[in-house]
């Protein structure tokens, strides 16, 4: 996996098996059942829209406010197309902007620096059949979310691309493949995902370009840490009558060494979950 900031909607599934809390599974097994899940809810995955509320904050490097956050609010889904091959993610997540610091977005305004994009990759394609073999996969034994039990699953993985970097004027926008490293929590009945976080292995060097280079100044800026956790819940939903696991907010962090801006939090919450059933009914 490689982002720093995320934008995520993820439903786990209605579960096809059990095992108890105290029995032997292997990540292998663990993460068949995952994986079937994941390809299930991509399957039905866009009747589901809900409202993404953003707080994004620049910091500074003792982890303090930098100045005003800025507030977003989104109408976000899934999308998902099963015949995309390569390295294109098949499941996108898709934003129509709503309001702007509590106001409708004004005609010709382009997203600032740390806006979600408006097209992201869903954070848990890794997991499909035809894409899990670039990842390694180890149990990490069982743990608490919320106090409940969860089995936990460490991935990472398997190659380490050289980052992508685009500038633009007042902004840095950066793709480091291979080199994070994350873990699954899921409950241990019904293989729900109900957390999942991934950390930054090491600084990354980037240079920077000579148009953006100040006099004097340095020639790299490092990425020294990036972090991303995403908590879920359950969603009840009627007619018919059915409760997912959805999330719940994603917070995500990343500092800088010699850039211009030290770090940067940004928090997504998500609110008022929507299923489109039939005839364009909305079922809340």
């Amino acid at each position: 996996m490689s982002r720093f900031v995320l934008a995520a909607f993820v439903v786990a599934l209605v579960p096809a098996g059990r095992a108890a809390i105290g029995q032997s599974i292997s990540a292998d097994q663990t993460v068949n059942r995952l994986s079937g899940y994941v390809e299930q809810y991509y399957s039905r995955a866009q009747s589901i829209v809900t409202n993404e509320s953003v707080i994004v904050q620049r910091l500074n490097r003792d982890m303090s406010f930098n100045g005003f956050a800025r507030r977003l609010v989104y109408e976000l889904r899934v999308e998902w197309d099963p015949s995309v091959a390569g390295d294109e993610s098949p499941a996108k997540v898709t934003r129509q902007l709503l309001t702007v610091n509590g106001k409708p977005p004004k005609k010709g305004d382009k997203p600032e620096c740390m806006d979600p994009k408006s097209v992201s990759p869903e954070p848990l394609a890794f997991l499909l059949p035809d894409r899990r073999q670039k990842y390694s996969f180890t149990s990490a034994g069982v743990g608490r979310v919320d106090g409940r039990d969860a089995v936990m699953v460490d991935y990472k993985a398997l190659e380490r691309g050289e980052p992508i970097v685009e500038w633009t004027e007042d902004c840095v926008s950066v793709d480091a493949p291979g080199r994070f490293r994350g873990r699954l929590w899921a409950e241990p009945e019904t293989a729900t995902i109900v957390r999942m976080d991934e950390q930054l292995m090491g600084m990354v060097d980037l240079p920077i370009p000579r148009k953006h280079q100040r006099v004097n100044g340095n020639l790299f800026m490092t990425l020294e840490r990036a972090d991303m956790s995403i908590r879920y819940r359950p969603v009840r939903f009627n007619d018919p009558d059915e409760t997912l696991m959805l999330p719940a907010e994603i917070t995500s962090s990343s500092m800088w060494r010699n850039g211009g801006s030290a770090g940067s939090r940004v928090t997504q919450s998500f609110s008022n979950y929507r299923r489109f059933v039939t005839a364009g009914r909305i079922l809340r």
